[in-house]
């Protein structure tokens, strides 16, 4: 499971082509001197795709609000993301030179000179300031005041079957504010289809997997069903626990002590700590101390329908549970997002970095490439340079459709994954067998078919590609310096001849047929009682945690010291001992497993349904020897996490 915000913000702009970010990381998207505009300067990627002249339905009423946040740029955008790199790299002398938070505000963030003088520009225009972050101004005012102030027309364009407002031409600001503001959001208002509440909903409808299970991999074959492969094939697993994931990403004796991790994600799970401490006690995790588990949550909620907010609450749980089940004694604060839209998951990233909540943090949540503009996408990498002065990394799941091909019709990665200034997590499926031994690892990439009404064959075998491990070649991210010489070319230069981004950075167990037991209460088919129940889950949302938690036995083995950004230091250890360096094809024949599931979700009135799932098989994406663009270098092995000690 992978919590997709753009699901949920029906109505997104689709980026047009973006220009690619200059420099070995992304540096944002600075503001562009217009020709055309003598005395203002353009804010790239203000202007929506689908904001076409075919598409242009007319001006928009003068008198229809606008509500936008202008971006700071601070004081030294282009020194932030070079310490930024600096700090990070293992070969820099400033490498682990962090700022704290107080630091890196002084050193890098917007001068009270230059909020006043944003807050002067907008007022001047007609526009009510109604925030001022570290980060951003905001404003709300009506259109003729947004048209005066950022230098275009807001007009209506059809997208799909209904209209949106957006700017007819790239935004300006006055060129005397260049360096001030980094860019504006909210002109386009195709995301803001919020409906405020309060109260979060109850949880979703209890999910349950049906047996036969294997306890560990192939501990039970199914040997009244079909061969696959020219063999019998084991059930899958019931559900991993922490035991086994720890025993296959050589854990050791580490338990994530003195380190924190934060969460982000949307919403909040209200039964998150009887879960969490329900789970542990079921499952032979250590029992969660007093204020091991904290919350960090907004004043109110909206979006909750359009996000399905109940949703999130399975994601929240899968996260915390995977994260203390691996690293048992590692702090945890889970940071909820107001919504699932852009400027709240931005607003949780900016209290983690502000007040420094954490070290290591965990993203299981994303959209594909072709949605993220150049606007949004400036603000994050923004943020997450922020977290690299000051020791933080975040780690991004990298999807769960493979190629994007069968969902968005374009080949294409995920983003934020694919920010050169973050961790991207990419997925596998893991065979665990007797005594915690580690087996093997393919790819994950899962096809499906069913079993034949007679129950003698499998129909159509091996079946339609269903979910994998998301990854790729970035449109848009240049490569960054920590993976040349390391990806390669056919990969890196498959868009450009520059060469670009590629994704993802590393992997962990993300398969749902080799998935990890979770515990959540939920509501009970009646629709009005709810209790606790376990289910095997998966999804790049499994891995990201389970390489955050590893993060954090790693930091522990360094003696608590951060390791920030990990990627330069991750790509360093490339083709080492310290990975496991997976292909699709460990054994040498094909692999599957055979499921069965409850029709209708949860019990066997609605009768059951047996299918064979196959592995290994993610779209047009192949894990082979070497970096691939399933699992990046690998999955840690037994070493990872001690390579990590100061020597």
């Amino acid at each position: 499971m992978r919590s997709n915000r753009a699901k949920a913000r029906a109505g997104l702009s689709v980026a047009a082509t973006l220009p690619m970010l200059a420099g070995a990381l992304a540096l944002g998207i600075p503001a562009a001197h217009a020709a055309d505009h003598p005395l203002r300067d353009l804010l790239a990627g203000t202007r929506p795709a689908w904001a076409t002249a075919r598409a242009d339905q007319g001006a928009a009423s003068d008198g229809a609000q606008v509500s936008a946040r202008v971006y700071l740029a601070g004081r030294d955008a282009a020194g932030l993301a070079a310490y930024a790199k600096a700090v990070s790299d293992p070969k820099s002398a400033s490498y682990g030179k962090y700022l704290t938070a107080r630091q890196a505000q002084a050193r890098f963030g917007a001068t009270e000179a230059q909020v006043a003088a944003v807050k002067a520009w907008l007022t001047s225009a007609g526009l009510k300031v109604t925030g001022v972050t570290r980060h951003y101004v905001s404003v709300t005012g009506d259109v003729a005041a947004a048209e005066k102030a950022f230098g275009t027309q807001l007009h209506n364009f059809t997208k799909g079957s209904k209209t949106y407002r957006a700017p007819a031409s790239t935004a300006s600001v006055p060129a005397s504010l260049a360096d001030a503001v980094l860019t504006v959001t909210g002109l386009d208002n195709a995301p803001h289809m919020a409906t405020h509440d309060d109260q979060l909903p109850p949880p979703d409808t209890v999910f349950r997997n049906a047996g036969p299970f294997s306890s560990y991999y192939g501990s039970k074959t199914a040997t009244t069903l079909p061969d696959a492969y020219g063999t019998k094939i084991p059930y899958a697993v019931k559900g991993y626990t922490g035991r086994q994931l720890r025993a296959a990403y050589g854990a050791g004796t580490r338990t994530g002590k003195g380190v924190r991790v934060a969460i982000t994600d949307a919403y909040a799970s209200p039964t998150i700590a009887y879960d969490a401490a329900t789970y542990a006690k079921r499952n032979g995790d250590a029992a969660w101390k007093s204020g091991q588990l904290h919350q960090v949550l907004p004043e109110k909620y909206t979006n909750t329908k359009d996000c399905s907010a109940a949703g999130w609450y399975g994601e929240e749980t899968l996260d915390v549970e995977a994260v203390h089940a691996v690293a048992p004694a590692a702090g945890v604060t889970y940071v909820g997002a107001a919504s699932c839209m852009d400027n709240d998951l931005l607003d949780a990233l900016g209290k983690v970095v502000d007040s420094h909540l954490a070290d290591i943090v965990s993203n299981s949540w994303g959209e594909v490439e072709a949605a993220e503009t150049p606007d949004i996408a400036a603000a994050y990498d923004q943020v997450f340079q922020l977290g690299a002065v000051e020791g933080i990394g975040f780690y991004f799941s990298s999807g769960d459709d493979g190629d994007e091909v069968a969902s968005s019709g374009t080949k294409q990665v995920d983003s934020p994954a694919n920010s050169a200034w973050v961790t991207a997590v990419g997925g596998t499926s893991l065979a665990v067998g007797k005594d915690d031994t580690y087996l093997w690892e393919t790819g994950w990439g899962t096809e499906k078919a069913n079993l034949s009404a007679d129950g003698r064959s499998w129909t159509d075998f091996p079946g339609a590609f269903t979910s994998g491990a998301g990854g790729g070649t970035s449109k848009i991210v240049a490569e960054p310096s920590y993976q040349e010489g390391v990806v390669p070319e056919s990969l890196a230069k498959a868009n450009s001849a520059d060469g670009n981004r590629v994704v993802p950075d590393i992997a962990a167990i993300a398969d749902p047929n080799t998935g990890f037991l979770v515990g959540q209460t939920q509501t009970l088919p009646d629709g009005k009682s709810q209790a606790y129940s376990e289910y095997r889950i998966g999804g790049t949302s499994l891995a990201a945690p389970t390489i955050a938690a590893i993060q954090a036995l790693a930091q522990e083995a360094r003696g608590g010291t951060p390791i920030g950004f990990a990627n330069p230091a991750i790509y360093a250890k490339s083709g080492s001992k310290v990975y496991h360096d997976v292909t699709d094809n460990p054994t040498g024949s094909g692999l599957a497993v055979a499921r069965v599931d409850f029709v209708n979700g949860y019990d066997a009135t609605g009768g059951l349904a047996t299918s064979v799932r196959s592995l290994g098989k993610d779209s047009s994406l192949k894990a082979v020897k070497g970096y691939d663009d399933v699992t990046g270098v690998g999955t840690p092995a037994n070493g990872y996490v001690e390579s990590y000690r100061r020597r």
